[in-house]
């Protein structure tokens, strides 16, 4: 492939807020393809992800197939475990301070990270890094020489520390440790390519850039995409909002969660988790638009397109068949009463508060006896947490769940 279909390709999908930025990295992009290319060497390409939790969700593989894409243009790609960084947590996207996880917790929820990203990167052609290798190793001189390249006001103009510090919250000094550990990561790595979501713009753009410079590195090229909403279809897809898809599931509970986003979200999904090109996208686009197909039908083949890339084409077929059984036959109405959660609410909560049980106990004897499910997977434990989706108790109500 040409140099410019690459840069084509690698910029594809890219979102940064700015045109003029865009076509810089653009430029800066093709400068070292063609510096890479004359010196017969791959781009040395990577994307951090911290083990906050146990499992990735398909919100995690929006930078794993650009990683891929890269991949099998013959560039070296490191998927970077950020098991460091994971013990602050990053701010970009919070508008509270993180819980403090141990090491412990970290350890553990790293441990099945390369697996789960193996379906959809090339594991022959991925190196997997853990951050602690060298941010464990930094004293304070280290410290003191990275952080004198920012300024506080840098930290207080972003979007989230600005809101809490109007409101009066606490924002903690620990926090902005991030960036600048995320900064020397790129630095360790020689990163030629860093790829990020938008959140991560300030992380990528202003604090990666500028310690490689600062340290005598030519600076990483960002790659930013856009972020995948939750199946609530308005929040960042997360773990901590319940409104995530599990990348550790099955094909039948993936197929209803994706079956359960809102139809506003659908084309976001379309070009941010399929395999589809762009002229099938606007194509269906097009049909939705002229009324020519069912939102529904839109759904249940984004459904089967996203189920079948991670688990094939027969348990895809499977859980496309169990999905209609289970939905259409029981002609689930569409027009379903919507009750609302807090995050972190657990499932006994929910039942109480949406009318549907009177007290705990009852609530926890419908659990016990098999007769509550949630997107069509039965709740075996009353302190589970709430998610978006398809609420049953038993035949006598079903209601749809979405987050406050």
């Amino acid at each position: 492939m040409k140099i410019e279909e690459q840069v084509a390709l690698f910029m594809q999908g890219t979102q940064y807020g700015d045109v003029k930025v865009k076509n810089a990295m653009a430029q800066e992009l093709n400068e070292r393809l063609n510096q890479a290319q004359k010196k017969r060497e791959p781009l040395r390409v990577y994307c951090g992800y911290d083990p906050t939790r146990s499992d990735l969700h398909i919100g995690h593989t929006v930078t794993m197939r650009k990683l891929r894409q890269f991949q099998e243009l013959g560039h070296d790609v490191t998927f970077l475990i950020g098991d460091f960084t994971a013990l602050i947590g990053d701010p970009s996207d919070k508008d509270v301070t993180r819980p403090i996880l141990t090491h412990e917790q970290v350890e553990r929820n790293a441990r099945t990270y390369a697996e789960q990203a193996f379906r959809i990167l090339d594991p022959k052609k991925t190196t997997i890094r853990h951050n602690s290798e060298w941010l464990s190793k930094i004293n304070y001189a280290d410290l003191i020489k990275l952080a004198s390249n920012f300024t506080v006001q840098q930290f207080l103009s972003r979007e989230k520390f600005k809101l809490r510090w109007e409101k009066g919250d606490a924002i903690y000094l620990h926090e902005t440790f991030y960036a600048v550990m995320q900064g020397y990561d790129a630095y360790m790595l020689k990163a030629d390519v860093q790829v990020g979501g938008t959140d991560q713009f300030f992380n990528i753009m202003t604090a990666s850039r500028k310690i490689m410079s600062a340290l005598g590195s030519k600076p990483n090229i960002a790659i930013c995409l856009p972020i995948l909403p939750g199946t609530d279809g308005k929040e960042k897809m997360s773990q901590s909002l319940g409104n995530y898809i599990s990348l550790s599931t099955t094909a039948e509970d993936m197929f209803g969660k994706l079956m359960s986003i809102p139809d506003k979200a659908m084309p976001q999904y379309f070009r941010l988790v399929t395999r589809w090109a762009p002229s099938e996208i606007k194509e269906i686009e097009k049909a939705l638009t002229d009324s020519t197909m069912n939102p529904r039908d839109a759904k249940i083949k984004l459904a089967f397109e996203v189920t079948e890339a991670f688990y094939g084409n027969e348990k895809a077929k499977n859980a496309e068949r169990d999905f209609i059984q289970r939905f259409r036959e029981r002609k689930i109405p569409g027009d379903l009463e919507i009750c609302t959660f807090e995050p972190g609410e657990k499932i006994l909560d929910t039942l109480i508060n949406s009318d549907i049980v009177k007290s705990r106990s009852e609530g926890k004897r419908l659990i016990q006896q098999r007769g509550v499910r949630l997107n069509d997977r039965i709740i075996e434990d009353w302190r589970s947490d709430t998610e978006v989706g398809i609420l049953q108790v038993g035949k006598r109500r079903i209601i749809k769940l979405d987050r406050k």
